[in-house]
């Protein structure tokens, strides 16, 4: 069989590369389908696995979204969950709820292959200052917090999103809003996750933002 690619062949590879780095990651199946209009999802996977074995197209076995054109700098995207929101304003009982995933590349976030991270949506406005508003998304890592990370915690049973702080060994929490009073731990402060990245709510999205 020829290494050359059809015409078609071409323009599926030129639109995995155009999407991939446009958007961050490369199409799905189906979008490939939708866009070239085909009649169904095994006309688009017929034509990637051509050019998979042509070698002009690799895919990482058990990973989600994971086309590389050949030659082209290979990112690692990863599927990071989304659980729910989280309030950025008074503190919230509510329990957070798996709400799809949102996908990043991890080099261009700094974040550990073996990093333990999920995703939540930001409501409210007390972490403004800190350039976080309403309808963000907010990735965070499970780790322990250093003081002055943004931290997504269970305080007294409720969980927000704020500051953490250490003052006399003490640690509390602080809004970057000066509408909202320091959130003092009267049993329990536990720490759910430390933000390392944030995307924008959809009408500003594009790329994500570092911490």
């Amino acid at each position: 069989m020829s290494s050359k690619p059809t015409k078609r062949q071409e323009q599926v590879l030129d639109y995995v590369r155009r999407h991939r780095a446009q958007q961050g990651l490369p199409p799905t199946v189906r979008e490939i389908q939708k866009h070239f209009g085909f009649a169904s999802p095994n006309a688009a996977a017929s034509h990637l696995r051509a050019l998979e074995r042509k070698k002009l197209l690799h895919r990482h076995p058990g990973t989600a979204r994971a086309l590389h054109v050949t030659g082209d700098h290979c990112k690692e995207v990863a599927a990071i969950p989304i659980y729910g929101d989280i309030p950025a304003g008074f503190a919230d009982t509510r329990e957070q709820q798996p709400d799809g995933c949102v996908y990043a590349d991890l080099d261009s976030l700094d974040i550990r292959r073996t990093a333990r991270t999920f995703a939540v949506r930001v409501r409210g406005d007390s972490m403004t200052g800190a350039h976080i508003l309403d309808g963000d998304l907010v990735v965070l890592e499970l780790r322990e917090p250093n003081h002055g990370n943004i931290v997504a915690a269970l305080i007294d049973g409720e969980t927000t999103l704020k500051r953490y702080l250490v003052k006399n060994r003490r640690p509390f929490l602080r809004a970057e809003n000066p509408q909202y009073p320091d959130l003092i731990p009267a049993h329990e402060l536990v720490i759910q996750g430390v933000m390392i990245a944030l995307f924008r709510k959809p009408k500003d999205a594009g790329r994500p933002i570092e911490p």
